[in-house]
């Protein structure tokens, strides 16, 4: 217990903890989590304590921990070359082999892959990209971006203003001034209750046809949006909602980048969210799946349209003045390689489809007509719990009771994971694509008894 009790100390004393309360952490007030292990769908901490991790970290774990065929392929990668650039048309086998991979399995009009290391620098890379294009068309105006409230796309300065939480701009001077946000298609919290799902999504198309109006789409590059809503709530698009959409951004030649940070490669029970959903996406942002986050990286995968584009760009102006000193990283290429390969031997993708749609049946059936819950919704692996004070009239909780927060806890208690989503009172699940039937049981089982000790 004193290497324990010393960990502790250091933390609290040295370590800067990403989306944190930091005085309570500091002061000591607030759990300390050392995690020293996984396998499958759990993970250890050093107290000895074995967790369901229904949220595969975040969103990423998509292969399950203890993968010993990514972990040796990371192993091997750095024995043989731990590092070289990818400046200046330098490769190696294993970034060469990934981009491959990736492409095969796009969709059809995408060209290239850009890597970087996480989602934050991917959609970065990308408004770059955009910026780009539009100028080598002699359109200097057509720049600002068209985000979604509730959409989560990084914390960076533009994403973090793409981003469209609250918590991610407060005293932060965020959102920078070319980012303008539209209505999310959030059914469950529609403004009028009599909408059907088409009715909303028409709703949501005339409001982004109105802002573009507004705006002028002269001055419109982009939109950014994820095929479901993640960290704002687990929401998957109404019937009918991307049709729409994408009608009005083709109307106006607005490009559409599909954030699959958290979608691509099997969480929906589809290869990709664009799949899906029917998404002809200019760009799309990949990085949680790509290497099960065995290691750090993302990529942007640009259409056959923008690549001409950017080509054209480098003839007039020479090389592209973008870059990032560990893009491609060999070892991270290597991780993504022996992920991609893992997902399709043991058929992920389908495993996704067929037991996210059992897990959330059984969810819905356990807890779907509780007197607190106002929706169970999802897609693939991917499944949520909306709590309100009153179901009939949809009346939400107080903020200031935390109920999502204290589900989150009581899950905990049980020895599961689930994740308290922000702006509202949603408990999320997203587990590893291997999760089994059983495992599922269990976090439902896990998810009836939290529920009762909070809301009764």
């Amino acid at each position: 217990m004193l290497t324990n009790d010393q960990l502790d100390k250091w933390d609290r004393e040295n370590f800067f903890h990403p989306s944190t309360h930091l005085a309570q952490h500091a002061r000591g007030e607030s759990p300390n989590r050392i995690v020293t292990g996984g396998s499958g769908v759990y993970i250890e901490d050093r107290d000895g304590n074995r967790l369901l991790d229904a949220f595969a970290g975040l969103y990423c774990v998509n292969v399950g921990y203890g993968r010993s065929e990514i972990a040796d392929a990371i192993a091997a990668q750095a024995k043989e070359l731990a590092y070289y650039h990818a400046y200046v048309g330098h490769g190696t086998e294993a970034s060469i082999t990934l981009a491959r991979m990736i492409v095969e399995r796009a969709p059809k009009n995408m060209s290239k892959v850009y890597f970087g290391l996480g989602g934050s620098d991917a959609n970065e890379t990308n408004i770059k990209l955009v910026w780009y294009y539009n100028n080598i068309l002699g359109r200097p105006e057509k720049k600002k971006i068209i985000s979604r409230w509730r959409g989560y796309h990084g914390s960076g300065l533009m994403t973090g203003s793409l981003t469209g939480l609250e918590l991610f701009h407060k005293k932060f001077d965020l959102p920078l001034s070319q980012v303008i946000h539209t209505e999310a298609p959030y059914y469950y919290r529609r403004p009028d209750m009599a909408m059907s799902e088409a009715q909303f999504s028409a709703h949501c198309a005339a409001e982004l046809e109105a802002l573009i109006e507004r705006e002028g789409a002269d001055t419109i590059a982009a939109f950014i949006g994820e095929p479901v809503l993640g960290t704002g709530g687990i929401v998957p698009p109404p019937a009918g909602y991307w049709e729409a959409i994408q009608k009005v951004l083709r109307k106006h030649d607005i490009l559409l980048i599909a954030d699959e940070v958290v979608t691509a490669f099997g969480r929906l029970g589809s290869m990709f969210g664009s799949h899906h959903y029917g998404l002809e996406a200019d760009i799309i942002t990949i990085a949680k799946g790509l290497t099960s986050a065995y290691a750090p990286l993302s990529g942007s995968i640009v259409s056959d349209k923008v690549w001409k584009v950017l080509e054209r760009g480098t003839d007039e102006n020479g090389p592209i003045g973008h870059g990032w000193t560990y893009s491609a990283h060999p070892i991270c290429a290597a991780a993504g390689v022996a992920n991609l390969e893992l997902i399709d031997k043991l058929d992920l993708v389908t495993n996704a489809g067929k037991v996210g749609g059992y897990f959330r049946k059984a969810m819905a059936e356990a807890v779907g007509d509780h007197a607190h819950v106002g929706e169970v919704r999802g897609e693939g692996m991917l499944c949520a719990i909306e709590f309100v004070e009153e179901r009939d009239n949809r009346r939400f909780f107080d903020p200031s009771k935390k109920i999502g927060p204290q589900i989150a806890a009581a899950l905990l208690k049980q020895g599961v994971i689930g994740r308290a989503m922000p702006q509202g009172d949603i408990l999320g699940f997203a587990p590893p694509l291997c999760l089994s039937d059983k495992e599922a049981d269990a976090i439902v089982a896990a998810t009836v008894k939290a529920v009762s000790a909070v809301v009764g």
